[in-house]
């Protein structure tokens, strides 16, 4: 349809825009971990984070329709595995091993979250694709030393700890809106993070301006910005071809890796990743050759940020 494709168009910009966003988080945490401890840096990210999604949900339409108090527990309890769980794993993670290996080992969490969400369907070609999924992340981490292995065992752990969110929250019967359900997600991942963050009182320090803007740019970009564009996109995108578009966070990540990380690629990395990406292409597959559905598409979501 002719009409709708100025449409279609934004569509597609918005979720690589979200994509480009999200594909920086990694090296810009990285850099930021050199003077904010994991904890402490969750913890003002997603403090900052609820703040400003809390100012959108309490002034906009969403705020007639807020879930009830059970319901705010039960979404509460999914942030605390989806964000402070899972975020804390990932953080460090990326302050032990280096942004690319975090790049490309996230970029297989789809792959483990419909493994462990007991929804894939094994098809030859969904099982082809898996298998290489995990013969990519084997080439991402084989030859680093010991320092940098046990950040990539802690991003691993990030993905079986993202696939759990995934499970729990998709039993959500709120009927409450996205924004609505991941400020309250937000909001609670917050909380566990400022406690975690108390193990770090004698490491904080007050960040400098570069770091107050990277601190800024997570819970601005990465966490909102990112997560409303995605969502506008997929009002007119097929969540497959979302999903596909969303590919393009392990490369370009590699290359904010290298831009604002300083980090240097083995060739064994590159060759890894392009493993799991061409994995997580063929694992995400439909026997029907369908679309996927909804849920799928947002367990490769939030991964991303």
């Amino acid at each position: 349809m002719i009409t709708d494709s100025p449409r279609l168009g934004l569509s597609v910009s918005a979720v690589l825009g979200a994509a480009l966003i999200w594909s920086s988080s990694f090296a810009v945490t990285k850099v930021a971990l050199a003077e904010v401890p994991p904890m402490t840096l969750g913890a003002l990210r997603f403090a900052l984070a609820a703040l400003i999604l809390g100012v959108a949900v309490h002034t906009g339409p969403d705020r007639r329709r807020l879930p009830s108090p059970r319901e705010r527990l039960f979404i509460g309890s999914a942030g605390l595995l989806g964000i402070t769980a899972y975020f804390a794993l990932e953080n460090v993670g990326v302050d032990l091993a280096t942004a690319s290996d975090a790049t490309l080992i996230v970029a297989s969490y789809p792959i483990l979250t419909l493994v462990l969400s007991g929804r894939a369907e094994f098809s030859p070609v969904r099982l082809t694709g898996m298998l290489l999924t995990m013969g990519g992340v084997c080439l991402v981490v084989r030859g680093n030393g010991t320092h940098s292995l046990w950040g990539d065992v802690f991003l691993i752990a990030g993905g079986a700890a993202w696939a759990a969110y995934n499970i729990l929250a998709r039993r959500d019967r709120s009927g409450a809106s996205p924004i609505v359900v991941t400020y309250y997600q937000t909001l609670a991942g917050a909380a566990g993070f400022v406690l975690l963050s108390l193990s770090e009182v004698d490491r904080w320090v007050v960040p400098s301006g570069a770091n107050v803007l990277r601190i800024a740019f997570l819970a601005g970009l990465c966490s909102v910005a990112g997560f409303l564009l995605y969502n506008y996109g997929l009002r007119r995108l097929e969540a497959s071809v979302a999903v596909n578009l969303l590919n393009v966070v392990p490369v370009a990540g590699l290359v904010w890796a290298v831009v604002l990380a300083g980090e240097r690629l083995a060739l064994v990395q590159v060759l890894g990743g392009a493993v799991v990406i061409a994995g997580v292409t063929l694992g995400l597959h439909r026997k029907t050759g369908g679309s996927l559905r909804r849920t799928d598409t947002e367990g490769h979501l939030e991964s991303a940020q």
